[in-house]
């Protein structure tokens, strides 16, 4: 079946190496509120893959997140990527989730929950066991109205950057232990790979195209030149 890929909506994960905190009591208590950045603004995401030919990074444009957005959301506070440990809950604006848009980019906060899967964030948190935050999203990747591509070579490597400017959906936001490489780097290769062949076979077929007007453009000059030689 042939997908019309301007169309297509992809769900997929990127992460953000931002510092994650327990926030101080003002009071001297303990305090259970985790807070951080689960999205930063203009900031390349950890690298989907990065190896001798090159490297591939992220960036979420400051205009594919508003707080219109993440207001009709559903969005899960996770730890570990695993939506059976909720954290946190905002749904349409509500809940036990509370973020903010600034100029950084999307900053969340808090109150862990009195469980286990609570107490163990909090320590992992408190430890800098968990450093990254990540969060799962949806984009039309084969619209480069949504997202665009970018390539520059250096030192013999090609270093590409994929700009999303548009964002259909967020899902969840999560506490992630290690958000140097993602476990979707396969994916997004993939990914990459496709949109990579898409594009070329977009200018090829454009090429052809001019190819085929500049024909009819000559043939057109030289009958006018011919018709004008025989009067």
């Amino acid at each position: 079946m042939k997908m019309d890929n301007n169309k297509e909506t992809i769900r997929r994960e990127t992460l953000f190496p931002a510092g994650l905190q327990v926030r101080e009591s003002p009071d001297g208590a303990e305090s259970r509120t985790i807070e951080g950045y689960a999205i930063l603004f203009g900031v390349p995401s950890a690298p989907f893959w990065s190896d001798e030919d090159g490297e591939c990074h992220e960036v979420i444009a400051a205009e594919a997140v508003t707080r219109d957005l993440l207001d009709a959301s559903d969005i899960k506070m996770t730890m570990f990527h695993d939506r059976q440990l909720i954290l946190a809950r905002s749904n349409k604006g509500e809940g036990t989730l509370s973020y903010e848009v600034d100029d950084r980019g999307v900053k969340f906060s808090f109150e862990a929950p009195r469980t286990a899967d609570g107490d163990k964030a909090l320590e992992l948190v408190r430890r800098g066991d968990i450093s990254g935050c990540s969060f799962m999203f949806s984009t039309r990747y084969y619209d480069e109205s949504c997202v665009s591509h970018e390539v520059e070579i250096r030192d013999g490597r090609v270093y590409e950057t994929y700009t999303v400017r548009v964002i259909t959906g967020i899902y969840d936001f999560t506490l992630a232990a290690d958000p140097a490489y993602p476990d979707t780097s396969v994916d997004v290769r993939e990914l990459a790979d496709s949109l990579r062949r898409e594009r070329i076979s977009e200018k090829e077929a454009e090429a052809e195209s001019i190819t085929e007007n500049n024909y009819k453009e000559q043939v057109a000059e030289m009958r006018a030149s011919a018709r004008m030689s025989l009067t």
